[in-house]
């Protein structure tokens, strides 16, 4: 029961679905939350998002693919990867004002449907011989921004769905989402490209129609009834985002730190390195190939155990571990022998991201009021595919010029020089996210 303008109590009404699932009696007579595995829209909304993810990452591997199989240009195959993480970064901070102001089931349906039908057009005209090189590009820029808009749209909805003391175990859960699909996605595209250039295509268009019929069947709300009074599409209205991560106590010192470790751990130039590095001491293309599967099983195996983790280890140790991890490693790679070693090492720093991410995510869901959730997401969106391209071409430049040692020694300063935020005393003593909860 709750209290009437007047004093007078009123019943709670019944027509409209809670945000998340009530809680249930426990043994002991308390009141706890259902389960996240019971949880019946989130689970929903995380398989549809994967399916969503896999056509994703699937797709930036089939592009350059198609590019490469229709005029045989590296640098035109490179171009279509930049232009997709360009378009990406600039949809995601749109998206985020529109998770904010538009209904985000609506918006969710509106991106996955579009991308079905861009798909499974394109898969036509390649099955008649009818596509180009500008036509490959306008289709892959268009489903990146589709995927832009609809990123921050998918984890603004997450503060709805979870209760506030189970938003670090779901964001945990969605890093398995992500590493998964980064795992899966590659080896999807290039397998069906072998059996027919359209094939990829097809299957993105598939993944699609699965995530659309998963958030038909979400049926509580995504989002907060109560809408922020702001000018519509106003500059200022739709990168506030920008602000409030500027300003927030707990955000504003983690984002500084992510922003570091990004440039220096960027999941691609980190790759590049150890390619580089591997083929410079004369490894062969098998070794190659294990030697950054080895990094990037770090990810997923610390996906994995991240639920566990965040809800047994404090915050703070969690980030002081994987921040002074990171130089520790960098210099490590300068000094071990062989090739498959390096993937060892880098797989030890990639083993905790996941943890921090969850964290990280856990605690924008929880201490950012809903009407900024999409906002702040875009936000935090564009930052972090903002550091990629750095990353990796400052790799590039440096390997090139003044070889390996160079390049992990560089990492090492970078990654140390960011760390040196967590030893402030905010970073020192953070509260567990459910602990910053807002409505």
């Amino acid at each position: 029961m709750i209290e009437g303008h007047h004093g007078k109590p009123r019943a709670m009404p019944t027509e409209r679905p809670l945000p998340y699932p009530p809680p249930e009696m426990s043994e002991r007579g308390r009141r706890e939350p259902v389960p996240l595995i019971r949880n019946q829209d989130f689970q929903l909304l995380w398989i549809s998002r994967f399916f969503a993810g896999l056509g994703k990452e699937s797709g930036e591997v089939a592009y350059p693919l198609l590019i490469l199989l229709l005029v045989g240009s590296a640098s035109q195959a490179g171009i279509i990867g930049a232009a997709q993480v360009a378009t990406t970064m600039v949809a995601a901070v749109v998206g985020g004002f529109l998770a904010d102001r538009v209904d985000r089931r609506a918006l969710l349906l509106v991106c996955d449907t579009g991308r079905l039908l861009l798909l499974f057009t394109f898969a036509v005209l390649l099955i008649n011989d009818e596509v180009g090189v500008l036509l490959t590009v306008g289709v892959a820029v268009a489903s990146s921004a589709l995927m832009g808009i609809s990123t921050p749209v998918s984890m603004a909805a997450l503060k709805q769905l979870v209760p506030p003391s189970q938003l670090a175990s779901a964001s945990a859960q969605n890093q398995i989402r992500f590493f998964g699909t980064t795992v899966l996605g590659a080896p999807l595209a290039g397998s069906l490209t072998s059996l027919g250039r359209a094939f990829p295509f097809v299957a993105e268009a598939l993944c699609y129609l699965v995530s659309t019929a998963l958030i038909l069947r979400i049926r509580r709300p995504m989002q907060n009834p109560r809408r922020s009074k702001g000018r519509p599409w106003s500059p200022r209205e739709t990168t506030s985002g920008f602000v409030v991560l500027l300003h927030h106590p707990l955000l504003r010192p983690m984002i500084s730190w992510i922003l570091g470790f990004n440039i220096a751990f960027t999941q691609s130039g980190v790759f590049l390195a150890l390619i580089a590095t591997a083929d410079d001491r004369g490894a062969s293309h098998l070794v190659v190939g294990l030697t950054v599967s080895l990094a990037g099983a770090g990810g997923l195996i610390g996906a994995l155990v991240a639920g566990p983790v965040v809800r047994r280890v404090s915050p703070s140790r969690i980030f002081l571990f994987t921040a002074w991890s990171a130089p520790a490693c960098a210099l490590l790679l300068v000094v071990v022998p062989g090739v498959l070693t390096l993937g060892s090492v880098v797989a030890i720093v990639f083993t905790a991201v996941p943890c921090v991410n969850a964290l990280f995510f856990g605690y924008v869901a929880s201490s950012v009021p809903d009407h900024h959730q999409g906002r702040v997401l875009g936000a935090v969106t564009f930052m972090a595919l903002l550091s990629q391209p750095i990353g990796i071409v400052g790799v590039g430049l440096i390997f090139d010029l003044f070889g390996p040692t160079p390049v992990f020694l560089t990492m090492a300063v970078i990654s140390a020089a960011a760390a040196l935020v967590t030893l402030g005393p905010t970073m020192r003593a953070l509260p567990r996210p459910e602990g910053v909860a807002t409505s």
